[in-house]
């Protein structure tokens, strides 16, 4: 899994997270901690780039709520070193969704993401610029 950063300017400043590879149990902790890093620095509305991710696990699709919490606000650390689920619910599903949007999963990981309900609680976009604008509205 190779993770890396860019930065966009919308309305707010948007950090672009564009991941490649399978998002599995190999490197799920990965993907949560470089997001709370970025979250940390001060980063507070993030677009997650699925384009390069052919496949999600249960523990991917774990990391990707876990970071959707992060942006959202919430401490998802347990004490352990690993993070602490935490359902989403409709307090804070809109906090959320005002933080973290995702940019062109590929068919099967959209397939993936609407059978779990995670395509309903994030948006999804196909296009850079109109999710970079997205935020901030």
């Amino acid at each position: 899994m190779q993770i890396a950063f860019s930065k966009h300017e919308g309305h707010v400043p948007v950090s672009v997270m564009k991941l490649t590879g399978n998002l599995d149990a190999s490197n799920y902790a990965s993907v949560i901690a470089k997001a709370q890093e970025t979250y940390d620095e001060g980063a507070r509305h993030l677009l997650i780039d699925l384009s390069g991710v052919p496949y999600v696990s249960s523990a991917g699709l774990m990391s990707l709520h876990t970071v959707a919490l992060v942006f959202g606000g919430y401490s998802v650390n347990n004490g352990s070193g690993r993070p602490a689920f935490r359902s989403i619910n409709a307090q804070n599903e809109k906090v959320v969704r005002q933080h973290v949007k995702l940019l062109n999963p590929q068919p099967a990981v959209e397939e993936v993401l609407d059978t779990v309900g995670l395509k309903h609680f994030l948006d999804i976009y196909t296009d850079l610029e109109t999710a970079v604008q997205s935020f901030g509205l």
